[in-house]
């Protein structure tokens, strides 16, 4: 079975909704690698399942790595953003990207 996004982004889910992040990681880097289209949605979902077991340095790459590209973050992906660093004790760089999401005029 080839895979697409629509799936891709389903069996990243999985892995969030399982505790799986590096599973998820490893979807989306076979993603990537495979030129399979990635979107906002692949990245959130990979950033709440960073998010949901600690990961937040996790997270911050893959924010990075939307933000160089041509995927821009939403609501959903900076709520997990901040979430992370929330968890981790890391308030100054949670205010730092609720400043970002201000700034890319993220709907809220």
């Amino acid at each position: 079975v080839e895979s697409n996004t629509i799936t891709s982004n389903a069996a990243i889910s999985a892995c969030e909704k399982a505790g799986e992040w590096e599973k998820a990681l490893q979807l989306l880097s076979v993603m990537l690698q495979n030129k399979v289209e990635s979107n906002t949605i692949t990245f959130s979902a990979a950033v709440s399942a960073c998010e949901s077991c600690g990961r937040w340095e996790k997270v911050m790459r893959l924010l990075s790595v939307m933000m160089e590209g041509e995927v821009q973050p939403n609501k959903v992906t900076f709520n997990a953003a901040i979430s992370a660093c929330e968890k981790a004790n890391k308030w100054e760089l949670a205010l730092q990207l609720f400043s970002v999401m201000l700034q890319s005029k993220v709907e809220r």
